[in-house]
């Protein structure tokens, strides 16, 4: 297939049906699916479609590849946000501040305690944050409560931890709720447990489109068992090519 001039080298500056150029009173707007080719109105669009339909449909999934096949820089665990080194891969051995949402990994934390062991504080710097140095609460209410308040402002990570707690508590709808917030606000781990709700059915119908969907997006933020999971779905449909290409990019990622 090859795209016709009109599509495949379109002048952004003007409508790619009418070719009105955009003004002070004239202002286009991209297409829908490929976000190439631009419209001065509905009108125009709906007119342009059966000639721009196919090569949106390719534009679209070249442009969703290209994105989808890129090498994360890092994790979508981040950096550690005291030393700055990447953050190990299992988040058992990390330590979660609930005072502040931050996700400390095991060597400053091991660190901060031998400081306050030298320093002879006692108990005090034990119980302080490594990060906010804010008291680290002591009762497992007080950790709860902490992650709300955080989770009423929007915190991604408070979010998450909150979908995490209603789903031990066995409320899968309360969780998906939680967790669909957290993935809005692009929150990666959240992407992929919802991917795992769709698979197995908790609390929503169970649907491949939609688990796919959000492995993709926790795989695109850089979750290295999300691309795995991706290629394994692309090998069950017989597209090892695509497969190998996940593979690599979660190997790299240290799967």
């Amino acid at each position: 297939f090859q795209m016709s001039a009109d599509e495949g080298e379109e002048d952004t500056s003007c409508c790619a049906s009418c070719g009105m150029a955009e003004g002070d009173e004239i202002k286009l707007k991209k297409c829908n699916g490929c976000h190439l080719v631009r419209y001065c109105s509905v009108k125009c669009q709906r007119e342009h479609r059966p000639q721009h339909k196919r090569a949106c449909k390719e534009l679209a999934a070249e442009l969703r590849d290209e994105i989808l096949f890129k090498q994360p820089e890092g994790s979508h665990l981040g950096d550690c946000p005291i030393c700055c080194l990447p953050m190990p891969l299992d988040r058992n051995v990390s330590s979660l501040m609930t005072c502040c949402s931050k996700i400390i990994c095991p060597g400053c934390t091991f660190n901060d305690l031998r400081r306050a062991k030298e320093l002879q504080v006692g108990g005090e710097a034990y119980g302080k944050c490594p990060f906010c140095r804010c008291p680290v609460p002591k009762k497992a209410e007080d950790f709860i409560t902490n992650i709300m308040k955080r989770a009423e402002v929007n915190d991604p990570i408070a979010l998450y931890q909150m979908g995490v707690h209603r789903r031990d508590e066995g409320d899968y709808n309360g969780a998906f709720q939680y967790l669909k917030k957290a993935a809005d606000l692009g929150d990666a781990q959240a992407h992929y447990d919802l991917s795992c709700f769709y698979h197995n059915g908790l609390g929503v119908k169970k649907d491949k489109k939609k688990e796919v969907y959000h492995l993709e997006q926790a795989a695109i933020r850089g979750h290295a068992t999300a691309r795995y999971n991706l290629g394994c779905a692309e090998d069950e449909n017989g597209r090892m090519d695509r497969a190998m290409k996940h593979w690599v990019i979660a190997a790299a990622l240290g799967h």
